[in-house]
This record gives C-alpha cells, structure tokens and sequence, in this order.
C-alpha cells in the first residue's frame, strides 16, 4: 500500500497572528542591556525582577552616547572632603588675617595719603569749578562786545548791549558765588554740630570722591602686600618637576608629552600644598621610584627636602603602585617652639594606650603603642635624642604597674632622678656598673622564664593568647617591665669580647621573646654601628627612631637597611632639627617626628609622681625602695646634695679610688663638680658630716687614696638607710 505524502498543514491565520506577536513580545522582553554573564555549569541565571537596573554601554543600545553618566566628579576637588574644605577654610582665614594685620598696622600712612590725596582732589575740584563759579560763559560774549565797542565807540546799541551783558555776567557770578558760599557754610556748620561718629562719614563722604579726584595713574593708595604663601604649585609645576627628576618621558614632536592624573588637588592643606597623583602607564615608573627622587623634586620646586613630605597610598586607602601622596610645606614645619608633652600634667597613665610622642609636619599627633614592642634610638649627639626616648620612659613612670630597668652608659644626669622610681638602676660603664649591667640582665632573664611558665599554666580563659594581660598584671602582681638602656655603645666597647657576646645575646633574647612576657625595650645609642651595636639585635627591634645623622649609611643603620631609599632619610634633618627624628613604627611605615619636649625638671617631677603611685599600690621595689635621697625627702630630712651624688656615683662600688670619684662627679654634673679637687672634694664631704675611717683603699689589689661607701652612708641619718626590698 503506497503511502500519501504529506500535504501542507492548515492554518488559522487569527491564531498565526496572535503567536507571531506573543513570539515578538517574548523576544523584545527578552532584550536587556545588562552585560550577560556565563554561569558556571550546572547554574543558572535568576531571572531579572521588573525595574533592576540596566547598563548603558552595549553596542546595540542606540541611546548608549546619551545616557552615559560622565566619569566626572560632580563637586571641585577641594570639596570632596571635609579636611580639605576645613584646610582651604583654615587657609583663607589665615590669609585674611594676614593682610588685615599688614593693612592695618599701615592705617596711619593710608590716612595721610588719603588727606594729601583728598587735598590735591579739592585743588582740581576748584580748578575745575572756577570757570563755572566765574561766569566764564558770560565773558566770551562781555569780551566780543567790549572789542566791538573800541572799534565802534559811536555805536550806542552796541554800548548797552556790553553794560546788559556785563550786568548779566556780574549777577551770574554773585549768585553762584553765594549759592558756593552758602553751600560750604552750612557744611561747615553741620559737620560742626554733628556728632562725632556722623563727622566721620561725612569726612568720608567728601574725602573718598576728592581722594579719587586727585589720584594719578600711578598712585595706589594701598600697599602692595605680598601673600604670605612662600610657596606655589600647580599641576604644570609638579610635571616639569617629575619630567626633570626623569620620572616621566619628555612627548615626541607633535605629540602632547605624559602628564600624572591628579585625584586631588594641588590643593592648599594646612601651611603648604597637598596633591595625590598617579603616575602614567606605560613609563616604567612605580612610587618608589618618586619617593628615592625626593632631593631632586624638591630642588625644582623651589624648595628645601625638609619640606617635602612623599609617601605611598597603599590598596588600603585606594592606592596602587603607582600612587603617590605629597604635602609641601611653605616653610621647615619642624622648626619654632617645641610642643610640651602632655605626660608633664598628667596624674596617671596607662602603659597599654599608645603614648603620645610628638607632631608630624602637619601637626598631626603622633602616638607610639609600646606593649609587645622593642624600641632604638640613634643619632649624632646633643640632637634630643636622651630627651626623646625619656619620652617613653616617662610615661610609664604615671603607670603604678611598670617596673622600670635602666642603665645609663655614660652615667650623667640624664637619668639620675629614675633612681627614686627604677627597680634596678646602672650608672656609668666602669666595672662594676658592668657587672651591675649583667647582674640586672640575668635578673631580666630568670623574671621573663619565670613568666612564661606562669602564663603556660594558666587557663585559656585568663590568658587566652598566652600573653600578658591587664587583668593578669593585677590579679598575679606581674607589672609591665620596662626595660631602657641608653649609650649602649659604652658598655659594648668597655667589655671584653666573652663579655659583650653574652650581653648582646641576652639583649637579643629580651628584645625577641620579652614582649609577650610583658618586656618592654627601649635602647639607644649613638654610634649605631656594627661594633657599638651589632645588626644582630638592631635587626630585631620593632620600632626605632633616628635623629640628624651624617649620612645615608648612618641612617640605613639605625633605621633599617634600604630606608633612606624609601624616604625615611635622617641625614636630611640639620643642626636646627633638634628633638626631630624620623619614626619607623613598621616594613612600610614612617614619619619625621618633631618630639615633644620633656626637660630634666619636669622628667624629675614626674619621676617623684610615679614613686608616690608606687608607693600608694604598694609597687615600689628593688634599687628605688632603698634610695637614700627619696627616703630623706619622704621623712622630710634634708640630706646634703654632695653625700647624696658620692652615693649614686658609689652605687654598684663598696670604694672608689678618689680620681674616678671625681671622674664620675664631673660626668653626673659638670657644673657643679668641674673645678673640685681631692682637697675640696674632701673639704665639702668633712663639711657635709662624713667621716672617713681611712684615707686609703685596696681595689683589685692596688692601693690608693679613696672612699669607702659605707662612710658616706655614715653622714645619713639612719633611720632613712632602707635596704632594698625585692
């Protein structure tokens, strides 16, 4: 049986055209300008709810060009953010008020050039008026017909016509010569009888226009005051600069040369300029790159690197590698007055808050955190560097549960009033301050073990980082240990070779697993080399802080290796920056501090604050308990100045030969004890009660004029003599 071909399909064209439009609907509710995504296998896209947003930037959008939103910040650059409207603000404030104190320190000179001004005004007023006050218009016509007279003196019409214009003009000049008169006169009389504020705008009223009437083309009644921004910049300016410092390619012939992209500014921030920009692609240049051509920016800016201020804006803060900050001060932001500490009128502080330091270039605050830190300082001497790291020290001195360690090497003054608060106190870098300085290390040690055995048996629950803690500090008596040795140099090259292996290996050991047991370093020195201080225990420390230096070198050694390249350069910093130093708290991380100032006075103060702390917690021990000085103070016994300084100078020695005791009296106060010789010195310590038991003593074996200790405690009341109590 054959089979039939198919025949064509009946259709109903209604429903054909009712599926062909619902086929067209479907297909234009498909359309979307959403850029369409691949889902991963095995997902699928949700649908898009009515009213989601769409993109605008499809080829096949027709309406793409117009409804493209401009990639245009929509408020000016210095009113994207609340600091940089408060520091333009700041700025045209500041500058008002300049140009309001040299204007009107100059009032007195611009009233006298207004007067002679206003003078020479009245002068040309009444040139200019006199022709009118005169009539000149009527004499034109009395002078034609008085010629015409002599020529015709038979003529009597042109006679009368003369003698009516010369009564004319007569009568013209009386009554505007009256009206004149008139006018002055009541003038006069009302300013006269006005009072005195009205005088003074009536003066003004008539004296501003004849001022202005007597003015030439090269009179200015105003100084030409120059503005007070020393320093000027543009985004032109900043190119040319980094096109000079080779940062950024000169453009071919005919071809615009690359530029940066600012995303802010240059604006005016503060006592200077603030710009964040980007390098271009395609240069080969990163802001590393910037910030090593520091010295060379400057230059063709105009100004000082001092006050040039350059760091990276990091991924964090919407940064990238080739994003650069830059502030340019109008001026050296870190020469005037020092700023005082705040630690001088603070009664108590904590030890686990940041401590306040000093101020950036900007006067920003600057705050070092120092729990589970270890700090260095470095720098050329007489720089602040002793009064800058005192800083530190100081604050703990407000926190009743710091237990202060401290060696001095040089052994002066500079420390001396900590021994009313240290634990442990080494002056000088003889040999018994030596083994005074490994004694106190070995106590360090055996405390930080005895420490991390107690933290390991507490529970999680107390210590759940295996760190110490506030809490722990209290409840189990373990106070914070500060640990400051300053001119480490001496003591490393005072010691012999075993000896200053052992030392550095327990500074080492201190500085690298003293922190979580509460350890606190703070060391300094001002030979930062590898024989004052090896790199070994530099390279450990967190936090270190450089003062002027003579070099890069010199500043790599203090500040890490590669620093100065970053643009954390101490060897900038001159004679003037005293108590400036560049601050390296991290890898990545640095400023130039200027320190607040902490003189000797107010250090001793505070070293007499944090002893009544400890006493009132019941936390003063060791060397402190025992202080001779500070026990006479508190029984309210005055003990001579002289006894008092022989025993910090005989601290770590039982006798003391009489040269090295005037050695170290001259070291602890030059002032004081720079013209005592053996007579005097012995004259002043008869005087102050001591009496010797002899005039000889036997050190190492050899024999010589000295002092016994115990014959300068003699001269001290006894009931004041404490010994030392833990």
């Amino acid at each position: 049986m054959t089979q039939a071909p198919d025949m064509g399909s009946l259709h109903d064209l209604d429903q054909h055209r009712a599926a062909k439009e619902a086929t067209a609907a479907a297909a234009a509710a498909a359309v979307t300008l959403v850029k369409p995504t691949t889902p991963p296998p095995g997902e699928t896209v949700p649908a898009e709810p009515d009213g989601a947003g769409e993109a605008v930037d499809r080829p096949d959008n027709p309406l793409a060009d117009w409804l493209t939103v401009p990639d245009a910040p929509v408020l000016p650059v210095w009113a994207r953010s609340r600091a940089s409207v408060v520091a333009n603000v700041t700025a045209l404030g500041r500058l008002t008020w300049w140009h309001t104190r040299y204007h009107g320190i100059r009032a007195p000179k611009y009233l006298m050039k207004a007067v002679l001004l206003a003078a020479r005004g009245f002068y040309r007023a009444c040139v200019g008026l006199w022709p009118t006050l005169s009539a000149q218009d009527h004499t034109a016509a009395v002078k034609a017909l008085k010629a015409q007279s002599k020529v015709r003196p038979e003529d009597v019409e042109l006679a009368v016509r003369l003698q009516a214009a010369h009564a004319e003009r007569t009568r013209t000049r009386r009554w505007r010569f009256g009206a004149a008169a008139v006018a002055v006169t009541t003038a006069v009389v009302g300013f006269t009888v006005a009072p005195p504020l009205v005088q003074v705008g009536m003066a003004a009223a008539v004296g501003t226009p004849l001022a202005y009437l007597g003015r030439g083309k090269e009179t200015h009644l105003l100084d030409q005051a120059a503005p007070p921004i020393r320093v000027d910049m543009s985004a032109q300016q900043l190119n040319d600069a980094l096109r000079a410092a080779g940062l950024l390619k000169s453009g071919k012939e005919g071809q615009e040369a690359p530029k940066v992209s600012c995303s802010m500014g240059p604006v005016r921030d503060g006592r200077g300029w603030a710009v964040i920009f980007d390098l271009p692609r395609g240069g080969g240049k990163t802001a590393s790159d910037v910030l090593a051509k520091r010295e060379v920016i400057a230059q063709e800016l105009g100004v000082d690197e001092i006050q040039v201020i350059m760091s990276r804006v990091r991924a964090a803060k919407g940064g990238n590698a080739g994003r650069v900050s830059m502030w340019v001060a109008d001026d050296d932001p870190y020469l005037g007055t020092p700023n005082p500490s705040p630690l001088e009128k603070a009664e108590r502080f904590s030890i686990w808050d940041p401590i306040p330091f000093g101020q950036d270039a900007r006067g920003t605050r600057v705050a070092i955190p120092v729990m589970w830190q270890s700090m260095f300082f470095g720098g050329l001497p007489r720089r602040g560097k002793t009064f800058s790291q005192r800083l530190l020290t100081a604050a703990g001195l407000l926190d009743a549960y710091v237990r202060h360690y401290v060696a001095d090497g040089k052994g002066g003054a500079d420390w001396m009033p900590m021994k009313a608060v240290a634990h442990r106190l080494v002056m000088g870098a003889e040999d018994d301050a030596i083994d005074a300085l490994k004694a106190m290390l070995a106590e360090l040690l055996a405390e930080m073990e005895r420490r991390f055995a107690l933290l390991r048996d507490l529970p999680t629950s107390v210590c759940p980082e295996g760190k110490l803690t506030p809490d722990i500090v209290t409840k189990y008596n373990l106070p914070v240990i500060f640990v400051t040795i300053d001119e480490l140099q001496e003591y490393f090259t005072a010691m012999e070779k075993d000896d200053r292996e052992q030392v550095i290996n327990d500074l080492c050991r201190i500085a690298r697993r003293g922190p979580a047991a509460g350890f606190i370093s703070n060391f300094a020195s001002q030979r930062p080399d590898a024989e004052s201080v090896p790199p070994k225990l530099r390279e450990i420390i967190t936090i270190r802080y450089s003062t002027q230096v003579v070099d890069r070198t010199s500043s790599d050694m203090v500040l890490g290796k590669g620093k100065a390249a970053q643009g954390a350069d101490a060897s900038v910093l001159s004679e003037e920056h005293k108590g400036v130093g560049v601050l390296v708290t991290g890898p990545a991380s640095y400023v130039t501090v200027r320190a607040d100032y902490l003189d000797g006075p107010t250090f001793a103060a505070l070293c007499r604050k944090g002893r009544a702390l400890r006493e009132a917690a019941g936390q003063l021990t060791g060397d402190a308990a025992g202080d001779v000085t500070a026990a006479a103070d508190a029984a309210g016994v005055t003990v001579p100045p002289i006894v008092s300084d022989v025993l910090e100078v005989m601290r770590h020695s039982p006798r003391m030969f009489t040269t090295d005791l005037l050695a170290a009296l001259v070291n602890l106060d030059e002032d004081t004890y720079g013209d005592f010789n053996a007579e005097r010195l012995a004259a002043e310590l008869e005087a102050a009660g001591v009496k010797r038991t002899s005039k000889q003593v036997k050190i190492s074996g050899t024999n010589g004029a000295g002092y016994q200790r115990r014959d300068i405690e003699d001269a001290v009341p006894a009931e004041i003599l404490l010994g030392p109590t833990g």
